[in-house]
């Protein structure tokens, strides 16, 4: 009969005509609540009564029965307008509603007896007996404290019977402080999104220790052999305890193992009005670089960076936009952020002008490749430091569109660098790309003219008799996960829409750091160098793009080629299998800073070669495709068109060294 019962109710409410959404349910007033509060401890009376006549114990008659229940029915109920007992929401009763209860209970109980000592020294005779006291204080907390909390489980049951809210059976890895408190906040939020079901530790290697009540399991190679045994589908990373290699090797064995992998941030950091459980994410792929944390040298950067005047070329850009916000950390005069995409910009702007409100930023729309433009701010400006972030930078794109390509990343950095010399600017940090390096495509081409247009401008501002002299340093790194270029955003994107995640090739690799990694080796870079330098990063190992999907998919909780497929859709024109950081013909030197080396590829020939960029400007500015492309081959004859139309002229180039050039 009782099952029936249920049934029936969960038909009714589960029809969408009928159908009750509790969470629409309006609040009872507080009267309403204070008079089902009257009528429990008016129950908890009359059990006070039956049980003392059960034990044939008589109630004391000084006063009437009607006189004892209007007494304590007065004084309880005082107590409870004070403390404000029905005040609070029944549906979310806390901690302190329970403390509220204790208090009016206990006070009503003391002043009870105390006006009962009283009149036993008066007239030598008690208006209750103190049993009564007792037991009627013991039930009437309970009753209401019950009253609230039944209430609150209702609602709760319901809310999650019509939310559909499954929990999933996780364990936290680390018994720090953070963790316990994470797992604390979880096991008592509802509805519960996750059931804890233990910790897991290096360090712990006793087998009955209990957090929480809940196990510790010490992690080993297989850790998700021992989360298995909990009866457990996931693991929550709560802290930074974990080195990148154990927290990269974790990782891939709880992926392989279909479990699912979380993080949490310090309960310090969690936002306000958040549920605990939402602070709860996926694991980023970002947070699986096998990488320590770069160690800095501040001083240098201070005495380059503090009250000067800097500007930062691509400013709204992913790159950009974080080498601005790492520079205000070192109180400059003015940072100059210039940008010709106007969204971005005023987002930026928006961003900056909260978070760094002492900075004058001065937000500047502006194309590198007009050199007027730039020159009236290079004249407004006392200009330090030049941060040189523009630059088109998407492959298949500026294979299609060649002229754009050398306007803005060739012409644009040598109007930048002939104004920095003009201008006496200190230094000119250039943000370069691996994809420069033996160039199939012209895009990456067209960055290394621009390098090799930077290297040689610095020995020749510096030769001897020169009165100027600039430092140009070159900052050379591979792909920078979460920036716009990346095929990280692509690939969440994907996924979010249910797939396919599209690859290339299988066998694509690349190179991959955080964008805030790559612009604090920019500026530590910027401030070593002494001048022509093109400095590599460290980007550790090479990733796999398809390796990188399948992670990609495991840590959004799906399963890759069965939720998520996975289509092959063939290289790009101008696209390569693998980037290079160094040439085959060059080498890399190691510097002071363990993650930066230098590559030994010096063009001192500044004739030389701004003669040929002269040149190869000029057919950009005519939209002679075929023209620019041969005259960029002349200039960087490493560079070999690789699935592109340009393949043909490979081999083909003429020399342009004795003809007349003019813009």
């Amino acid at each position: 009969m009782k099952d029936k019962l249920i049934r029936a109710l969960k038909i009714i409410l589960s029809s969408k005509e009928n159908r009750l959404d509790i969470r629409n349910v309006k609040y009872l007033p507080r009267w309403s609540v204070l008079g089902i509060d009257i009528f429990l401890l008016i129950c908890s009376m009359v059990l006070t009564v039956v049980i003392l006549m059960d034990l044939h114990i008589n109630h004391l008659q000084l006063i009437s029965a009607t006189q004892q229940i209007v007494l304590v029915l007065s004084v309880n109920v005082g107590f409870m307008l004070i403390y404000k007992t029905y005040a609070g929401l029944i549906r979310h009763s806390s901690f302190m509603d329970a403390l509220k209860l204790i208090l009016a209970s206990f006070s009503t109980f003391l002043v009870l007896l105390i006006i009962n000592i009283i009149v036993l020294a008066l007239v030598s005779e008690k208006i209750f007996l103190t049993s009564a006291l007792v037991v009627y204080s013991f039930f009437s907390f309970t009753f209401l404290f019950s009253f609230r909390l039944a209430v609150k489980q209702f609602y709760e049951y319901f809310k999650i019977y019509q939310t559909k809210v499954t929990s999933e059976n996780a364990v936290i890895v680390g018994i720090d402080e953070n963790a316990i408190s994470i797992a604390a906040a979880l096991d008592i939020e509802h509805p519960q999104r996750f059931k804890i079901k233990g910790f897991a530790s290096t360090k712990s290697s006793n087998k009955r220790l209990l957090i929480l009540g809940k196990p510790v399991i010490k992690i080993k190679d297989k850790l998700s052999e021992e989360v298995k045994k909990l009866d457990a589908t996931a693991v929550i990373i709560s802290s930074n305890f974990l080195s990148p290699k154990k927290k990269y090797n974790l990782v891939e064995d709880c992926l392989e193992n279909n479990i699912k992998v979380y993080n949490s941030p310090l309960v310090l950091d969690w936002g306000e009005n958040t549920s605990v459980a939402n602070q709860v994410k996926n694991l980023q792929i970002e947070d699986l670089l096998e990488r320590e944390p770069i160690e800095l040298h501040t001083e240098e950067k201070f005495k380059q960076l503090k009250g000067k005047t800097i500007l930062v070329t691509g400013g709204a850009g992913s790159i950009g936009s974080e080498i601005v916000r790492q520079v205000a950390k070192y109180n400059p005069k003015h940072v100059l952020v210039l940008d010709q995409a106007e969204t971005p910009l005023y987002n930026l702007q928006l961003e900056l002008l909260s978070n760094h409100p002492n900075i004058d930023f001065k937000f500047i729309i502006c194309d590198v490749a007009n050199r007027n433009r730039l020159g009236t701010l290079f004249s407004k400006y006392d200009i330090d430091v030049v941060y040189h972030a523009a630059a088109y930078k998407h492959v298949p794109l500026m294979e299609e569109n060649t002229p754009e390509a050398i306007i803005t990343n060739v012409y644009g950095t040598k109007n930048l660098a002939d104004l920095a010399v003009i201008h006496k600017v200190s230094r000119f940090v250039m943000v370069s790309t691996d994809k420069a390096v033996n160039p199939s495509n012209v895009m990456g081409a067209s960055k290394r003219a621009a390098e090799m247009f930077v290297q040689s401008r610095n020995f020749y501002t510096n030769s001897e008799g020169k009165p100027c002299k600039t430092k140009f340093i070159t900052t050379r790194f591979g792909n920078v996960l979460g920036s716009n270029g990346s095929v990280v955003p692509l690939f969440k994107k994907q996924i979010e829409k249910g797939g396919p995640i599209t690859i290339t090739h299988p066998d694509i690799i690349r190179y991959f750091m955080t964008i805030p990694e790559a612009c604090q080796l920019v500026l530590e870079a910027g401030a070593m160098g002494k001048g022509g330098e093109i400095f590599i990063f460290d980007m550790g190992e090479p990733v796999k793009i398809m390796d990188l999907a399948v992670k990609m998919i495991k840590l959004a909780g799906f399963v890759p080629k069965k939720d998520i497929e996975i289509e092959i859709t063939g290289l790009r024109p101008g696209e390569k299998l693998y980037e290079e950081l160094i040439s085959h013909t060059s080498k890399a030197l190691s510097t002071h800073h363990e993650k930066i080396m230098i590559g030994k590829e010096v063009i001192k020939d500044f004739e030389f070669v701004d003669k040929r960029v002269f040149k190869i400007i000029e057919a950009a500015l005519r939209y002679d495709d075929t023209d620019l492309v041969k005259k960029l081959k002349k200039l960087v004859p490493e560079f070999i068109s690789k699935n592109s139309e340009y393949e043909s002229l490979d081999g083909k180039t003429e020399d342009i060294s004795t003809k007349e050039v003019s813009l």
